[in-house]
């Protein structure tokens, strides 16, 4: 009889007191979640690995002049203005079903001309995921971080083509737009660069990009920590440090330092140049102007400056 019993406790099925487990065990689960989500998976562990080695190349990468996130820029119009304009991309993603209109069509011609964008088709939940329930209309275009230089690269590039550094630096510009313009300025008039503040301050977003007609592809942004101690390590390496301020004690046609090494610093248009950066300044310039303006924005004022020491160095 304890024979008999032994072999009846081997047999399977359900035990007394299971609670039904082994049942629960055999109800359908959902999809197999892919590869990388699944824990101790080989591809789990290669994802995270690769995450880790991402983080630390950004934390390496601020300490010498940064990286912004990666930006989305959403609705049609903005989209196909963005890859008429050149902007950087690295996925287009396209709403599942989507209709089909001029602009979805020519959204989708322009990346595939360019090449290296990525064309995803997605559904509209996982579009209203993405941009946190805003108005895609079934268009995202994933703009990759930018990567800034240090403020020491920019005069060292000078240098190195055998050039006085003409750097412009910008201090309390909010507006991308500005940003992108004073980039074109720069670019135009034969400039090594741009220096932004690491906060408080416009980034190299894909409105700046636009902007800069293009011009951001070749004139780096270089992003600084502390902009005074930046300027007073310009200073330090010989280059001549010139604030624009409305009540400026030189007038822009007197100053002779424009025709060898110098930074040009531009506040914003309400504010003018904080305390500390105004102090820093070798100069404090005005630029003068007969109309009667009380001031400009700083793309103009940056064009302005740039284009007198453009004048004088040719």
């Amino acid at each position: 009889m304890a024979a008999h019993n032994r072999r009846m406790s081997g047999k399977k099925g359900a035990q007394v007191g299971s609670g039904g487990q082994r049942r629960r065990g055999l109800e359908g689960k959902g999809p197999t979640p892919p590869a990388e989500m699944r824990k101790g998976h080989v591809k789990q562990r290669a994802a995270q690995a690769k995450s880790r080695r991402a983080q630390g190349r950004q934390a390496a990468a601020r300490g010498r002049g940064g990286r912004s996130a990666s930006e989305l820029v959403v609705g049609r119009n903005p989209v196909v203005e963005a890859l008429r304009e050149g902007v950087p991309a690295t996925t287009l993603y396209v709403q599942q079903f989507i209709d089909n209109d001029e602009r979805v069509r020519e959204a989708l011609q322009l990346a595939g001309e360019r090449g290296g964008i990525h064309l995803m088709e997605a559904p509209r939940p996982e579009l209203d995921r993405m941009t946190n329930g805003l108005n895609h209309q079934g268009l995202v275009l994933q703009v990759p971080p930018y990567e800034y230089a240090h403020p020491e690269d920019l005069a060292a590039a000078a240098y190195d083509e055998g050039q006085d550094p003409l750097i412009v630096a910008l201090d309390g510009v909010t507006d991308p737009r500005n940003l992108g313009a004073v980039v074109r300025s720069v670019s135009a008039f034969g400039g090594h660069g741009v220096v932004v503040p690491e906060r408080r301050a416009a980034g190299m977003t894909a409105g700046a990009w636009k902007t800069s007609a293009g011009t951001a592809a070749r004139t780096p942004v270089a992003r600084a920590t502390n902009l005074t101690r930046a300027l007073e390590a310009y200073k330090k390496a010989g280059i001549t440090v010139v604030g624009l301020a409305a009540d400026g004690e030189v007038e822009l046609g007197d100053l002779e330092a424009l025709d060898g090494p110098v930074v040009i610093v531009v506040g914003s248009e309400g504010k003018g140049l904080s305390r500390l950066v105004g102090e820093t300044c070798d100069f404090r310039v005005r630029i003068p102007m007969p109309g009667g303006a009380e001031s400009l924005n700083a793309g103009v004022a940056a064009g302005v400056v740039l284009y007198e020491a453009s004048r004088r160095r040719a």
